[in-house]
């Protein structure tokens, strides 16, 4: 059995002659602990073994911070490989995306005559809006483009309900008829 302070003069070995030996020594020893510790916290055994090399590379290159004095080479190492867990699992947020998620996928593109009628009518709305009086288009965008109720336009504006409600109706018709001149929907 191994004490505390053989274990310290090991470490030492590695810090300040790079001593292979020592290091095999550790690395047996600690290696299978740190592999049982990490499968207990949760880890699946290709983690867990990638997690003890890291810890023992962690050694490997760092020996010279390790201090007998702060603590005892067990926890420096146990110490490490946890955070080295903790580290790993707060960067890997892949379980919690789905690959079929739609938002993943880019939309299907339009065909380019669908494209083309779909900027043809925008374009006609933005025209027949334009020819609205001010009253009622600001009424409009109120109501459709800020999502607010008739009320809420109303209290907004200061105008009563009833004029809101006409004022919006009137636009409507308006642009409607605009619409149907323009053959962008039918008459009815």
């Amino acid at each position: 059995m191994t004490t505390p302070a053989e274990f310290a003069a090991l470490v030492d070995a590695v810090a300040t002659r790079r001593d292979r030996e020592a290091f095999a020594v550790l690395f047996d020893h600690f290696g299978p602990r740190l592999n049982g510790f990490l499968l207990r916290q949760g880890c699946d055994s290709a983690l867990a073994e990638e997690i003890v090399q890291d810890t023992l590379t962690t050694l490997w290159r760092k020996a010279d911070l390790f201090d007998p004095a702060k603590s005892s080479l067990s926890t420096w190492l146990y110490r490490i490989a946890r955070n080295r867990r903790i580290d790993l699992a707060r960067r890997d947020r892949s379980d919690r995306i789905d690959p079929e998620d739609p938002i993943l996928h880019p939309a299907p593109q339009a065909e380019p005559d669908r494209l083309m009628d779909a900027q043809q009518r925008e374009e006609a709305l933005r025209l027949a809006l334009g020819s609205l009086p001010e009253e009622q288009l600001s009424l409009v965008r109120l109501a459709f483009f800020e999502g607010l109720s008739h009320a809420e336009v109303a209290e907004r504006t200061g105008l009563p309900l009833g004029t809101v409600k006409s004022r919006i109706r009137l636009a409507f018709s308006r642009l409607r008829r605009a619409l149907e001149a323009e053959g962008v929907v039918e008459a009815g």
